[in-house]
């Protein structure tokens, strides 16, 4: 049945409707939110209830309380923030990925697709989508991933052809590996050498290495051109 997720769980009835199909499912799939912000959390949740086949089952605000949450309760789906106080998106998806890694995470943020989709895509996660998006996509988005595939939206589906495409004009950070891309939005931040090796738990010699070759792939000086740059193209 479409829309009910690979292990196609679900049967016809008359009392549910979702996207024109009458039918109630067996087992409800199990949400967990991830966003420091209550009232996002409160507004998916609303949007959620209206979805009989869909539960929000756990809420977590920083990276650390949600791979805490996910020790204790089961979870179909993962609706994961980039921005979380205690750790980025990046970091938090690969530390999911390391002890979750068929977990479906679904990436709902603020951020322009341009800027973060392919990073976030790389590091693992399943699908992203804007908190903005009406709220039938992101319903959509949710099935999709459920169904064990990938949830893009036609802006990162373009961007991944472009990419294919050696003569397409594209963003020079868009080539950046995942560490090099979080480096980047780190100094362009204003964060120390010192601070964001901390932040990424790794040496001060890597930071500088990775910076070594930011500037090197977008042809830049220092670290003012890198500010720069990132502020022109809304990464930070």
């Amino acid at each position: 049945v479409p829309g009910m997720g690979s292990d196609g769980r679900g049967c016809v009835r008359n009392d549910n409707t979702i996207n024109g199909v009458r039918y109630v499912p067996m087992d409800k799939r199990r949400i967990v939110l991830v966003d420091d912000h209550e009232i996002v959390r409160t507004g998916l949740k609303q949007l959620l209830a209206l979805e009989p086949d869909l539960e929000v089952t756990g809420e977590a605000a920083t990276s650390a309380d949600v791979l805490a949450l996910l020790r204790q309760i089961p979870c179909d789906l993962l609706l994961l923030d980039v921005a979380l106080p205690d750790r980025n998106g990046v970091d938090t998806l690969k530390l999911i990925r390391g002890a979750y890694p068929n977990l479906p995470v679904l990436v709902v943020s603020t951020y322009p697709e341009e800027q973060y989709a392919i990073n976030l895509l790389r590091a693992g996660a399943n699908g992203y989508i804007r908190k903005d998006a009406p709220g039938p996509d992101i319903v959509q988005a949710i099935r999709i991933v459920l169904q064990k595939g990938r949830y893009m939206s036609q802006t990162v589906s373009e961007m991944l052809v472009n990419r294919l495409d050696s003569g397409a004009e594209r963003p020079l950070h868009q080539d950046l590996s995942e560490r090099e891309f979080q480096v980047l939005c780190a100094i362009a931040s204003g964060k120390t050498v010192s601070a964001i090796a901390e932040q990424l738990f790794i040496s001060v010699k890597t930071v500088s290495t990775y910076r070594s070759r930011i500037l090197e792939k977008l042809k830049m000086q220092n670290n003012a051109e890198l500010t720069h740059y990132a502020i022109k193209n809304g990464l930070i």
